[in-house]
C-alpha cells in the first residue's frame, strides 16, 4: 500500500483539492508540504500530535516537511474555533515558546541534511508594508466570500476584530512566500482550517498563474485532535516538565472505548494488518487495546524506558503488581504544623489542584481519595509519621495520583 492510500486507510484524509496530482506527488515522494504552528505556549500539546505524526509518515515516504512557526501569526491568533480573542503574546514570550517548539519537533520529524525544514513567518510578515501588502495581496480577497468562512462566521455574533480578520491574509500569504522560496506545494491543515487553507491555493494561482501547482489537504479529525489536547484538569503537554511521561500514558490508557481503536489507527505506526485484527475486540480486550495506545505513544513522545516506566507505574498501582515508578510528591518539615498537614494542603503541593478552593470542591464532590478511602471531610490531618512510610497513595478523580512522601 502506497503512503497516500495509507493515509486513507487510516481516516487522516478529509479534503483535497485535486486528488490525482496529490495522491501522484505524495505516493512519489515529490510533496514539498508545510503544516503552521501558532506559538501559543511553550510546549506542543496532543492537539499538535497528529499533524507530527503526519509530517513524520510523510517524510519516512520521501517527502519534505516544512514545519512553519507562526512568529508573525503568533502576534495575532488564529480565531478558528474560539469564542473570543486570544491573548496577544510579546515578542519575548513567542521566541521563547518557539525555541520550546523547535526541540520537541526535532524528536518527530529529521531536520538534517536537508530532509526537512524549519522557519519563522516572523522573517517576512514583521517586515512588510502595510499599504504594499493590501495593493499585493488584500486585493486578491472579497470580504463577502471572507464573511461566509466557518472561522469567521462563529465569531460575528461575539465580535469579530481587525486584528483577527487579517489572519487568512496572512495564512495565505505564508503559503505564497513558502511556495516561492522553498518549492513548497502542499499545505496541510485541520478540518477547521479549509477556509484558510484554500486562500492559500487561490493567492498563489492569482499571483502567479492557473498552472500554479499548489494543493491543500484536510486532516479529517485534526479540529477533534485539538480537543484532545484539553482534559478537565488542563492541557496534556509533550514537554515532560508540564505532563509527566506517566501523565501522559494515563491520559491515552484512559481514552474512551469507542476512540480507541480510531487513536490505534490515526497516531500509532502499527502495521494496518494489526490494527484491523484488533477492530474486532471488545469488552475486556478493549483495555488491552488502551495498553497498546498508551505505550506506543509514550514510546514515541518520550523514548522507550519512560514508556516501559509508565507502563509498569499504571500496573502496579491499577493491577496490584509490583512497586514501581510512582509520580511522587515530596514535603518537607516546614510543610508540617505539629507533626500534622491538611489534605487540602496535600492536593495543592501535590498538584492534584490549583488552589484550597478547587480542593474543596473536589473532596465536596467525593472525587478525593487517600489509599482509596474516600476522603468526605476537608479538614483532615495527615501525619508525618504516616506519610514518612512513602506508601500513602493521594488520588483525585480516577486518573490523577501521586505518592506523598516526607524528605
Amino acid at each position: 500500500m502506497q503512503i497516500y492510500e495509507e493515509l486513507k486507510a487510516r481516516g487522516l484524509i478529509a479534503q483535497v483539492t485535486d486528488e490525482e496530482q496529490v495522491r501522484e506527488l505524495i505516493n512519489s515522494g515529490k510533496a514539498t508540504f508545510y503544516i503552521g504552528f501558532d506559538p501559543t505556549a511553550d510546549s506542543l500539546h496532543v492537539g499538535h500530535f497528529m499533524a507530527l505524526c503526519l509530517m513524520k509518515r510523510l517524510q519516512m515516504a520521501g517527502n519534505k516537511p516544512i514545519a512553519l512557526l507562526g512568529g508573525g501569526t503568533g502576534m495575532i491568533g488564529d480565531p478558528s474555533g474560539r469564542t473570543d480573542l486570544r491573548k496577544v503574546l510579546t515578542k519575548e514570550t513567542i521566541q521563547h515558546n518557539i525555541d520550546c517548539f523547535k526541540e520537541q519537533m526535532s524528536r518527530f520529524i529529521d531536520f538534517s541534511d536537508g530532509k526537512a525544514l524549519m522557519v519563522n513567518n516572523a522573517d517576512w510578515l514583521l517586515d512588510l508594508n502595510y499599504v504594499e501588502f493590501l495593493r499585493e495581496v488584500g486585493s486578491h480577497f472579497s470580504v463577502n466570500n471572507m464573511l461566509r468562512a466557518e472561522c469567521y462566521k462563529q465569531r460575528m455574533e461575539k465580535g469579530l476584530t481587525f486584528l483577527e480578520f487579517n489572519y487568512m491574509l496572512m495564512q495565505a500569504y505564508d503559503f505564497y512566500k513558502l511556495f516561492q522560496d522553498y518549492g513548497c506545494n502542499f499545505e496541510f491543515g485541520g478540518d477547521d482550517q479549509w477556509s484558510n487553507m484554500l486562500a492559500g491555493t487561490e493567492l498563489i494561482r492569482r499571483k502567479l498563474g492557473k498552472d500554479a501547482h499548489a494543493m491543500t489537504i484536510t486532516l479529517l479529525l485534526n479540529s477533534e485532535g485539538k480537543k484532545m489536547g484539553k482534559t478537565a484538569s488542563g492541557a496534556v503537554w509533550l514537554d515532560p516538565k508540564k505532563t509527566t511521561p506517566y501523565e501522559f500514558y494515563q491520559y491515552w490508557r484512559n481514552i474512551g472505548d469507542a476512540d480507541v481503536l480510531k487513536c490505534i489507527r490515526m497516531l500509532t505506526f502499527l502495521p494496518l494488518e494489526q490494527i484491523d485484527e484488533m477492530d474486532k475486540w471488545e469488552g475486556a480486550e478493549l483495555n488491552k487495546a488502551k495498553e497498546i495506545l498508551a505505550y506506543e505513544l509514550t514510546n514515541l513522545v518520550h523514548g522507550e524506558e519512560e514508556a516501559k516506566k509508565a507502563q509498569d507505574a499504571a500496573r502496579a498501582l491499577f493491577g496490584g503488581g509490583p512497586d514501581a515508578e510512582i509520580p511522587t510528591t515530596a514535603l518537607h518539615d516546614d510543610d508540617f504544623e505539629n507533626d500534622e498537614i491538611g489534605i487540602i494542603q496535600v492536593l495543592v503541593a501535590a498538584g492534584l489542584v490549583t488552589s484550597n478552593g478547587e480542593a474543596r470542591r473536589a473532596i465536596q464532590q467525593n472525587g478525593v481519595a487517600v489509599n482509596d478511602t474516600k476522603v468526605t471531610d476537608p479538614f483532615m490531618k495527615l501525619s508525618k509519621v504516616e506519610l514518612a512510610g512513602g506508601s500513602t497513595i493521594v488520588r483525585r478523580g480516577k486518573k490523577n495520583f501521586r505518592k506523598i512522601i516526607v524528605e
